[in-house]
């Protein structure tokens, strides 16, 4: 029964590793600090975020609230892997939204080296069964995630969220 239990258990992690959200092969060369409005809308209902994203050391910060500044997610992004930053529960949404912004943000010159199964042609670029971006401008943009929510993101300006 024990070895049973111990199996099942080993398959749900290896599952939850197999579906992680692929990141770059390096890190891209990023314009930072960015400040992004998010949408997310699903069906008939729509949030919205902030979201920060800062180099701090060899590390680039995400940092999501809502409209009212409450910290809905933070991850630190460290030598190719996604870390904590704070006291937020996990956030597997989250974390694949920052990894789907950050190939949409991957410069066009670094996209096939960064992720070799890509594709770009005019204002659409795709990771195939993952991510599918429609540019209306460089930093402006709708994502899809075919299983999931799709999200409208839009530069802010100002210095403060």
């Amino acid at each position: 029964m024990a070895l049973r239990f111990l199996l099942a258990a080993c398959a749900l992690l290896l599952s939850a590793c197999a579906s992680q959200a692929p990141l770059p092969e390096q890190t891209p060369k990023l314009a930072l600090p960015l400040q992004l409005h998010i949408q997310r809308l699903v069906a008939d209902q729509r949030q919205d975020w902030v979201l920060v994203i800062q180099q701090e050391g060899p590390a680039i910060r995400w940092s999501m609230m809502d409209l009212l500044g409450i910290p809905q997610a933070r991850q630190k992004l460290v030598d190719g892997k996604w870390h904590a930053d704070g006291l937020l529960p996990p956030n597997p949404e989250a974390r694949e939204l920052f990894a789907a912004l950050l190939f949409a943000l991957t410069p066009k010159d670094e996209l096939q080296g960064n992720y070799p199964e890509a594709w770009q042609h005019g204002a659409q670029r795709s990771l195939p069964e993952r991510w599918n971006v429609r540019y209306s401008q460089p930093m402006s943009f709708e994502l899809n995630l075919p299983k999931g929510p799709k999200y409208q993101v839009t530069p802010l300006s100002g210095d403060a969220p």
